[in-house]
């Protein structure tokens, strides 16, 4: 029997036409949660809901270090 491993990839860079789903404006932050769907954020909204968003996110990535100060 072979072992089953459950890394993750690693998510594609960000780009110009991701953009945040609360304003719309050029995500910095992408939250991926445990059932596969992915949030979005720009800085500013990712700031405002950080606790939260650690709290539920499987992966964070934080292209901008918005999430590290």
């Amino acid at each position: 029997m072979s072992a089953v491993t459950l890394d993750r990839p690693e998510p594609a860079p960000l780009t110009s036409a991701d953009r945040c789903d609360r304003c719309g404006v050029r995500a910095c932050v992408r939250i991926e949660l445990s059932h596969g769907a992915e949030l979005l954020f720009c800085a500013h909204h990712a700031r405002a809901h950080v606790e939260r968003l650690r709290e539920v996110a499987v992966r964070i990535h934080d292209e901008a270090g918005v999430l590290a100060r």
